[in-house]
């Protein structure tokens, strides 16, 4: 059963197939010019027609009958497969799809999620927030639309199969998360990505902790455990309570001015080979600089002022956001 584009496809390939016998065909039994051949055969298959009798060769009359009939059909087969396209609204979808092809192929550095869940819901706020671009995996056609809805990128599809992962550009992401409520989904989209990507960062989701090894074996950079993740934010709250209010303000800091950012220095960078007093970080940005990670991964808190920041370290800063993106602008980070 041909869908409605295969049908037009079908019936077009077929119509201009016909139109070109028929030309041919006009021009050589019937001797007629190239313009009155294409004339003849535009007047015959729009049944406008030229008269009731024919003083034609019976050859020529024959040749007529079937320009007609193959003509007509072609003709009707092509517009009942656009009528059906219009009916079933698949030309919205068609040039939506088409649109959303075009804007995946142009992702680059973003997050693929698979799984729109609610906390495939939250990252993807969360996400959209910061400005970071994402596209969105989930084989339910339900949360796709819901997403789409949301004008999220979303595709449906198995994200444990190769070729829907290269469908959003894995190859340019610089993240994959993994949030479906399966820990086995979890570990074959992980082992996948892993085999796609061995440089990229994967995080997952787990329910169980005996998943946590297999998911780590199967390439998961991190895990996040959600009832864990919600059990120590409850603990926090109860014996640490401006501790708690902290955390706080950082996470919500879609409606705050605040911000607790990460900062990879590049070898680009005015900072490379300078101490944090000669940056004067916290004097012309009023940016203050509580830890650095540096290039083999380990973490120092609380710099000391003399401390050189080389290439490839991360800064741990708090300050307001703007004065973070000038300093950003300032030293080419």
């Amino acid at each position: 059963m041909r869908t409605p584009l295969q049908r037009i496809r079908f019936g077009a390939i077929s119509l201009a197939s016909v139109l070109v016998i028929s030309v041919i065909g006009f021009r050589l039994i019937g001797n007629h010019s190239w313009l009155e051949s294409v004339w003849l055969v535009v007047v015959t298959i729009s049944t406008v027609g030229f008269s009731e009798k024919s003083g034609e060769e019976p050859v020529f009359q024959a040749f007529m009958i079937f320009v007609i009939l193959m003509g007509v059909s072609s003709a009707a087969y092509t517009c009942g497969g656009f009528i059906q396209l219009l009916l079933e609204g698949e030309v919205a979808r068609a040039m939506g799809q088409r649109k959303m092809t075009k804007d995946i192929n142009r992702l680059d550095k973003h997050v693929v999620i698979c799984g729109f869940s609610r906390l495939g819901n939250d990252l993807a706020n969360q996400l959209l927030h910061r400005k970071i671009p994402f596209v969105i995996i989930d084989i339910n056609e339900e949360k796709v639309r819901r997403a789409n809805e949301l004008n999220f990128l979303a595709v449906k599809g198995d994200a444990t199969l190769e070729s829907v992962l290269q469908e959003v550009e894995i190859g340019k992401a610089r993240a994959l998360a993994t949030a479906l409520r399966s820990d086995a989904d979890n570990v074959f989209i992980t082992l996948t990505a892993r085999n796609l990507r061995p440089d990229i960062q994967i995080i997952a989701k787990s329910e169980q902790e005996s998943s946590c090894r297999k998911l780590r074996q199967a390439g998961a950079d991190k895990i996040v455990m959600p009832h864990r993740a919600g059990a120590q934010q409850m603990e926090r709250m109860i014996s640490r309570p401006t501790t708690a209010d902290l955390f706080e303000l950082f996470a919500e800091a879609s409606h705050l001015e605040m911000e607790l950012d990460e900062i990879e220095v590049l070898n680009h960078s005015k900072l490379v080979g300078t101490s944090i007093v000669e940056a004067r970080i916290k004097e012309r940005f009023n940016v203050l600089v509580v830890g650095v990670k540096d290039a083999d991964g380990r973490f120092h808190f609380n710099p000391r002022p003399d401390d050189l920041i080389g290439n490839g370290d991360t800064l741990l800063v708090i300050g307001e956001v703007q004065n973070i993106n000038q300093m950003k602008t300032e030293f080419k980070i």
